[in-house]
């Protein structure tokens, strides 16, 4: 997590940082693996090499994928094949960022043909479940309505070609920053902000959003 702060925080010193901590437990993982027998540095390293050699036939071989998605396709369907009558959701980390799972599984649901057919049935999927969440009377029901919003909501962004975590992430950075330049106003003049009525607060928020 801290080298994807680093990665949108654009600070090249920091990511530099963070890159050497991720190589560090990389290089720790491997060493108690060599010290216990396992597998060693040149396992991996092998390893990886022999995937991207193999998923990859229109570079190392004389397959033919001239676009982006048939690139993509063609590694989705050798990895297909390597994993005989394996789920197509199989190897989907399930400690992915709930937002990051929602498409990760949804891109591969799709590429078995699952999936809307245009993105107005996208929006038309998303809309049909805010007016469940807008009914939902039970807590229960509440959550679970809300967690369909959210992964129509994911899937739309798909059809948008928007990387949901991305979006959601550099949003959550963009309040931070203009709510913490807003602190800035009200410590200035000494404003009590709890005091303050909902026409100030939208005021002071703008300001604060005019100074960015």
């Amino acid at each position: 997590m801290e080298t994807l702060d680093a990665l949108d925080g654009e600070d090249p010193g920091k990511l530099r940082e963070e890159l050497g901590d991720l190589l560090f437990e990389v290089l720790l993982q491997v060493q108690l693996a060599e010290e216990s027998g396992a597998f060693r540095m040149s396992d991996v390293i092998y390893d990886i090499a022999s995937k991207l050699v193999r998923r990859h036939p229109h570079v190392f071989a004389e397959a033919v994928a001239e676009t982006p998605e048939a690139v993509v396709a063609q590694w989705d369907e050798l990895k297909q094949r390597e994993r005989s009558n394996a789920s197509a959701l199989a190897g989907v980390p399930g400690t992915l960022a709930a937002l990051a799972y929602a498409q990760a599984i949804q891109r591969r649901a799709g590429r078995t043909g699952f999936e809307w057919e245009s993105v107005d049935q996208a929006w038309d999927a998303m809309r049909e479940e805010l007016g469940e969440l807008e009914s939902a009377i039970s807590p229960g029901s509440q959550a679970d309505e809300l967690g369909d919003v959210l992964f129509a909501l994911a899937n739309l962004a798909r059809y948008l070609h928007v990387d949901a975590e991305d979006a959601l992430r550099r949003t959550c950075l963009r309040f931070a920053r203009r709510f913490q330049r807003m602190e800035e106003i009200v410590r200035a003049r000494g404003i009590d902000i709890k005091a303050v009525g909902m026409l100030g607060k939208r005021a002071l928020w703008q300001e604060a959003k005019d100074a960015q």
